[in-house]
């Protein structure tokens, strides 16, 4: 009988406490849903001079799956920069999508320049589900041409220094070689 009611007592306990934190726990995961799936679709990359760092850059793609067989939509990206160097730090794109500083640094994507470049404030309402948001970063809306299922951003300077970054509109898994 005392073995029934002490076992009785131990499963309400677990249960409660369980369900409380399971509760909290779905809530937090639900409230910041949007603020994963961009994580998911986020890379960061440093461009380095002689094992100095001279600038960051992170870029998160921002369309969402669409199965529709032709999808033709642009390529749109939020891009942060940050340099290291704070004489660059006043940045902008012109019209050819070419990053002006005091190196010229460029972002194609699959070697093609941008469509639209648009600078976002940081209390921007587009940044609030980013993730690698910080006050001294400069943040874009860049908008590219269509690409394929598999596609490269490329940003770098006039002195051959550069990164790549690798985005795909399906899980990059997918494009990896098997184990076996």
């Amino acid at each position: 009988m005392y073995k029934i009611l002490l076992g009785l007592m131990v499963l309400s306990l677990f249960v409660g406490c369980t369900s409380k934190e399971e509760k909290a726990l779905l809530k937090s995961y639900h409230a910041k849903t949007q603020y994963h799936k961009h994580l998911q679709r986020t890379e960061k990359q440093d461009i380095f001079k002689e094992n100095t760092l001279l600038a960051t850059i992170t870029a998160t793609y921002m369309n969402i799956a669409n199965f529709a067989k032709k999808d033709t939509r642009d390529e749109v990206f939020i891009v942060g920069v940050h340099f290291e160097d704070t004489d660059t730090a006043k940045i902008f794109f012109d019209k050819n999508s070419t990053l002006l500083a005091e190196n010229e640094y460029t972002l194609t994507l699959n070697h093609k320049n941008a469509i639209s470049v648009t600078h976002l404030d940081n209390k921007d309402k587009k940044l609030s589900s980013i993730s690698f948001i910080t006050d001294w970063g400069d943040y874009y809306e860049v908008k590219f041409p269509h690409a394929g299922k598999r596609f490269k951003l490329v940003f770098e300077n006039g002195a051959n220094q550069k990164v790549d970054l690798d985005f795909s509109k399906v899980a990059k898994f997918v494009y990896t070689k098997k184990g076996f």
